[in-house]
């Protein structure tokens, strides 16, 4: 009963934020989804090096709050958290841009190691091992790992570019990308799909049941380096996999 009452008192300040655009009023409804913006802030906040400034990473998703809200419409069968989340997401992924906190060095072995995955699954057809990324970029296995973890806190600007799962930003703009949208999300399907099992589990359980990597740990029975190693094992297959069909289209 408490939680029908709060939903009836929200869509009554939504309503009347729609007639009278008080800021106000929009602080109020800011104020109920903060949460929102620490949990999305705590999930990309995880893959980050220590000395990025979490507080920055908060106010730039607050930004993104109050763009959602003055964004949203009520009217349209969508839930707020879910049209926030893709805009809080995007304010923050823009701050970390504008830091340009990835060294160059790292960008070149990054890419590398992008292009090697993406050559190589597509002459096998299929996943390869790491002793066969690690023969094909001309390094040890143990080198190998040791890139995969210098990775790690660089795929959560791709990740989240790659991996919208939810439809409001796409609805928001036209929704005539309906159709667009729905072949994307099928070749991401695909993409996961060809994971190796323990990956394309990793994928799921953080991207569509929104689990912490130390959960996730907890369910696998791996430890948290290892899950984190697993994920970005999987991004970079999955980014290989969705730049050759790019390419494919564009020459087609």
């Amino acid at each position: 009963m408490e939680s029908d009452a709060k939903t009836r008192d929200m869509t009554a300040l939504w309503l009347k934020y729609r007639e009278t655009k008080s800021v106000e009023i929009r602080n109020e409804i800011a104020e109920n989804y903060l949460p929102l913006v620490k949990i999305v802030c705590g999930r990309l906040a995880v893959s980050l090096p220590q000395h990025l400034d979490k507080d920055d990473l908060l106010s730039s998703g607050f930004f993104g709050l109050l763009d959602a809200i003055d964004r949203f419409d009520i009217t349209r069968n969508i839930k707020f958290e879910t049209y926030a989340g893709v805009r809080i997401r995007g304010a923050m992924i823009d701050y970390l841009r504008s830091k340009d906190w990835i060294p160059v060095s790292m960008r070149q072995k990054i890419r590398r190691y992008e292009q090697t995955v993406c050559r190589l699954e597509t002459e096998l057809g299929r996943s390869a091992t790491d002793k066969e990324l690690a023969a094909a970029l001309e390094i040890s296995v143990e080198d190998l790992q040791t890139l995969i973890n210098q990775c790690n806190s660089a795929t959560v600007i791709p990740l989240e570019e790659y991996l919208k799962t939810d439809v409001a930003e796409a609805v928001d703009t036209n929704p005539a990308n309906s159709t667009e949208l729905f072949e994307l999300k099928e070749t991401l399907a695909k993409a996961i799909d060809r994971l190796p099992e323990k990956e394309r589990t990793v994928v799921s359980l953080y991207y569509y049941e929104e689990m912490t990597l130390k959960e996730i740990s907890l369910i696998m029975h791996l430890t948290e380096a290892r899950i984190s190693q697993l994920h970005t094992k999987a991004i970079f297959r999955m980014r290989g996999y969705l730049s050759q069909i790019k390419e494919d289209l564009l020459q087609n």
